[in-house]
């Protein structure tokens, strides 16, 4: 919490501490659950097209594509969740 900033004394520097830090939590979170769901669904993907060739490739790319949607959404979320604590 920045001291000496009377924008940021008393009751509204204490919220702002608060909300940050559970902005950075739960950002946190998010992006770690985004990453290894992301990764997880992409392993799949990987282990599809491995085992079928050609004719499993379609869904494989398909899973691995849906994989790096979910996680680039969960970083972006998480960016909106710290920008929102931090009072952006």
């Amino acid at each position: 919490m920045p001291i000496g900033n009377s924008q940021d004394s008393g009751v509204t520097g204490a919220a702002k501490f608060t909300t940050s830090t559970v902005g950075n939590l739960v950002g946190g979170v998010s992006r770690t659950v985004g990453g290894v769901t992301g990764a997880a669904t992409r392993g799949v993907g990987d282990t599809i097209t491995s085992a079928t060739g050609s004719a499993g490739k379609p869904v494989g790319d398909a899973l691995g594509s849906a994989g790096t949607g979910v996680e680039d959404g969960a970083k972006r979320v998480a960016r909106g969740v710290e920008d929102a604590g931090q009072w952006k």
